[in-house]
């Protein structure tokens, strides 16, 4: 059984796959740039982590506990691939995937630790035993996901910052921002994950990219120039 996420990797892993679809600027002039099929293949190595090492299973909740970044749209989208329930307000939830491990509270069944530098090949200091270093983990699992289990398109796909539940059914229908066929949207992380998902899927659905700027950058002529940020 399918559900729009998992049509979704597959229209970006075929077709146009090599053209960009999320470029990241970060501090310190990081500028990361995915195509199609490299997105896909870090969507697939994260969901392969969460199957075959967490066993995570349609249904289960996971709790991103980080900021807009193209790591976390990552996240995101491997946990909807699965069949997994996105939890964005705070609440209880199987797995933590955060950035500040030292800040996690509650119980989970997993916790991991994500590095956001582009070049981190590892979690920067000591982590507590069983905690997860995406960094150093996740590139050892496999570039192609085949689910254990179909997800359930009337299951939850996510919980909002305001509680608010969308299954996975209407990801694309009841979330994603409408976007013009093909655009080039510029994605302010200031706003938050929650409006840089809705924003990357309306952009993605119409077969268009984005361009997901840190805090810290700005947007100038020269950059969205450079990018041919266009469309809304």
């Amino acid at each position: 059984m399918t559900t729009p996420a998992i049509d979704l990797m597959g229209t970006l892993r075929s077709g146009n796959s090599t053209a960009p679809r999320l470029t990241w600027y970060g501090p310190d002039s990081e500028r990361v740039e995915l195509s199609g099929r490299v997105l896909d293949n870090w969507v697939a190595k994260t969901s392969n982590l969460l199957q075959d090492e967490l066993d995570a299973e349609p249904g289960m909740r996971l709790r991103l506990a980080l900021p807009a970044h193209w790591k976390a749209m990552v996240w995101a989208l491997a946990g909807w691939q699965l069949g997994l329930e996105t939890v964005l307000d705070g609440g209880p939830a199987d797995f933590l995937a955060t950035d500040n491990p030292a800040a996690a509270m509650g119980q989970h069944d997993a916790v991991i630790a994500v590095a956001l530098p582009a070049l981190a090949m590892r979690w920067t200091g000591e982590l507590p035993a069983g905690w997860i270093d995406y960094a150093s983990e996740v590139r050892s699992h496999g570039d192609v996901f085949m689910p254990h289990s179909d997800p359930d398109p009337a299951g939850c796909a996510l919980r909002t910052n305001e509680g608010r539940t969308v299954p996975h059914r209407e990801l694309l229908t009841g979330f994603a921002m409408h976007h013009e066929e093909g655009a080039r949207v510029h994605i302010p992380a200031d706003r938050g994950l929650e409006s840089a998902l809705s924003s990357a899927l309306g952009a993605w659905q119409r077969d268009g990219s984005v361009v997901l700027t840190h805090p810290d950058v700005a947007l100038t002529d020269k950059l969205r120039a450079d990018e041919r940020i266009h469309g809304s």
